[in-house]
């Protein structure tokens, strides 16, 4: 599954000097950084990259697949990433894209409803890593912050994981 999350950037977080490692975004909510996620079926996290707000989830697809180490049997997306790229990159990797289309696509892919619910499990570990706050809240401006505590929340998803199991 893949899918991305935004988070708002506290006031704070939007002063001082940026750079190359800069990770606030400009979009109509204001600052914001944008979590990209790829988990497996139970709904772990196993690859994450972290962008500017803006950032289209299509342009972010090929990092988050270098970040997996294995190739999926299949892969439900949200309307967001919808391209024939994405479908291709899919099948050339021998998986079944569950994405469906967009409106204003000429070509409509049939969906199946039951696996495309599925999807909510990556929506629930959005939910499991915004409890910790400093995830939340979207005080760190720096792209090596924000990923250093996206992963510690991921880690600390996982360990619930393995204790449970």
């Amino acid at each position: 599954m893949i899918d991305a999350t935004i988070i708002r950037a506290h006031h704070c977080a939007a002063g001082g000097k940026g750079g190359p490692s800069a990770t606030l975004g400009r979009s109509r909510g204001g600052f914001s950084t944008k979590i990209n996620t790829c988990t497996n079926a139970e709904g772990l996290p196993i690859g994450v990259v972290i962008t500017a707000g803006q950032a289209h989830d299509v342009t972010v697809f090929p990092a988050l697949m270098q970040e997996i180490d294995c190739n999926p049997g299949q892969m439900l997306g949200d309307k967001g990433y919808d391209s024939e790229a994405v479908r291709n990159d899919i099948e050339e990797r021998g998986g079944e894209a569950a994405i469906p289309s967009t409106a204003t696509r000429k070509a409509q892919h049939a969906v199946d409803k039951i696996l495309y619910a599925l999807r909510n499990r990556i929506e629930r570990f959005f939910n499991r890593a915004k409890n910790s706050r400093r995830v939340a809240t979207g005080y760190d401006k720096l792209i090596e912050s924000v990923a250093a505590f996206v992963l510690l929340a991921c880690i600390r998803i996982w360990i619930k994981f393995v204790h449970t199991s």
